[in-house]
């Protein structure tokens, strides 16, 4: 061999080297920072866990403890009140304006509109049908009802006065 053909395969391995040692260096770099990483719990171990160590009682304390889980109690209901649709309302004009307006307004996807006409074979059927439609939802051929509106925040009361303004206000 000559000489520039062995000085080539010097540099040519010493880049092989090189490189190598630094391939070596991310794989341990890589190592590292994937063991520092904590190890994801399963939702179902968790469950567990926080079944495991739940207290088994309380403790009550007379009339401070009565007054305690008084307060408790209407912090609960408050809470849940907070969770149910337009505050609770049971105004069907503020839940039809807000909701349901959005197709029985125009008649979007086979929705009827507020006309006696469009009306008149649902009616037949009787205000519980109408009412199991609207709470549990419907698909008919002329259209689809989605379950309370598409909005499962309603109360079953929500959407029963919902659908009795909307008969209320048929023109």
């Amino acid at each position: 061999m000559r000489n520039y053909d062995l000085e080539f395969l010097k540099r040519f391995s010493m880049v092989l080297g090189m490189l190598a040692l630094i391939t070596l260096g991310l794989i341990l770099l890589a190592s590292h920072l994937h063991g520092r990483i904590p190890p994801e719990v399963s939702p179902s171990a968790a469950a567990r866990t926080q079944e495991r160590i739940a207290p088994v009682g309380a403790v009550y304390a007379g009339d401070t403890g009565a007054a305690a889980q008084a307060a408790a109690a209407a912090a609960a209901a408050a809470a849940a009140a907070s969770q149910v649709a337009y505050g609770g309302t049971t105004d069907g004009s503020v839940i039809f304006q807000n909701l349901c307006g959005a197709c029985h307004s125009g008649g979007v996807g086979g929705a009827p509109t507020l006309s006696q006409g469009a009306w008149a074979s649902r009616i037949a059927q009787g205000k519980d049908t109408l009412y199991k439609h609207a709470i549990e939802g419907f698909t008919g051929s002329a259209g689809v009802m989605p379950p309370k509106g598409g909005n499962p925040a309603l109360t079953d009361e929500q959407v029963q006065a919902t659908v009795d303004w909307m008969l209320d206000n048929l023109k």
